[in-house]
């Protein structure tokens, strides 16, 4: 049988996918390849996925006919793995209509593919852990209430997750809902803020720092959400009982941590701006994991001081070759 996996050529999306194929899953990618960020990347991530048990296609979640079309071109669908969103949170404040046209009705158009599959295993979507808005007792778990987002991304996460809520009663779909915590590592995303404190170390710009370093985030390393990813598609819930999860790296580090082993990793002092923290920014995140623990074994292994200097080697190889790139266009 074959895993759909949405958002194929994104971060998670692109290691989910290198993953099942690495243990012999047949794969069929979508993605749109919109230019929220350098499209060379996602470009580059799909060439490392070229297999003959991968097949791409280049839509947009958010076009039913699409989403159908590939249905009927493949009906040995049986699970999903929807990862493509419109990401960030403060974009949403610059272009909120691509996060109500990704975020809502692209979930909603997942979720009508999935229905029509048929003979669906297990969708497994990613929300965040932004739906916990300024929640300040730590570590933050799935019971607690998500009812007050900070942003408008937050927002939508919360509302795919209350969709696919209603989608579990009313038609069975098996599914399961991860909120991640900040992912990092190689072939990540330029918006964030520890690629792109990077780059502007390597490049002697300035970086903004909220509240002097003091927030802290979950950062928790790629190769280890995978894992959990993985483990969770692997044990679909039974019955009509809808599932979320927290997946994180059960550990709080500052910002200004994070800034040092950057530092370390590249061999260059950061040059700092000081500013105060953004209505839409929370001063922590912290996941409480023991729910896909207890389910799955998931039991994060990789420290920040060990992902970073692994980023950072990633990081300089990249930007070699996309400098290479500009020189030979």
């Amino acid at each position: 049988m074959t895993v759909l996996v949405t958002g194929a050529a994104g971060f998670i999306g692109y290691h989910v996918a290198a993953a099942l194929l690495a243990r012999g899953e047949a794969v069929v990618g979508i993605d749109d390849l919109n230019p929220y960020y350098d499209v060379r990347l996602k470009q580059a991530r799909l060439a490392r996925l070229a297999h003959p048990a991968f097949r791409f296609h280049p839509v947009d979640i958010a076009d039913p006919s699409a989403l159908a079309a590939i249905a009927r071109q493949t009906p040995e669908i049986d699970r999903i793995v929807h990862l493509a969103a419109q990401a960030g949170v403060r974009y949403s404040l610059q272009a909120p209509f691509a996060y109500a046209r990704s975020n809502l009705l692209g979930h909603l158009a997942v979720l009508e593919m999935a229905r029509g599959l048929g003979h669906l295993r297990h969708l497994v979507y990613a929300s965040s852990s932004s739906v916990y808005g300024g929640n300040q007792t730590l570590p933050w778990h799935e019971q607690d209430r998500v009812d007050q987002p900070l942003s408008l991304y937050a927002a939508t996460k919360r509302a795919d997750e209350l969709i696919s809520h209603a989608y579990t009663h009313l038609f069975q779909l098996p599914q399961t809902g991860l909120r991640f915590f900040t992912v990092y590592g190689p072939w990540g995303r330029p918006d964030m803020a520890y690629f792109s404190f990077a780059e502007a170390i390597l490049d002697g710009r300035p970086i903004t720092v909220y509240d002097a370093g003091k927030p802290r985030r979950d950062f928790t390393y790629i190769d280890d959400i995978v894992a959990g990813v993985l483990g969770a598609l692997d044990k679909p819930p039974t019955g009509a009982q809808p599932r979320l999860l927290n997946i994180g790296n059960h550990r709080a580090e500052s910002v200004s941590t994070l800034i040092s082993l950057l530092e370390h990793a590249l061999g260059r002092p950061a040059r700092l701006v000081s500013a105060p923290l953004p209505p839409a920014d929370v001063p922590e995140t912290y996941a409480a994991i023991d729910a896909i623990a207890d389910l799955t074994g998931f039991a994060p292994t990789t420290s920040l001081a060990d992902g970073i200097p692994r980023f950072a080697d990633w990081l300089l190889a990249w930007r070699a070759r996309r400098d290479d790139g500009k020189k030979q266009g």
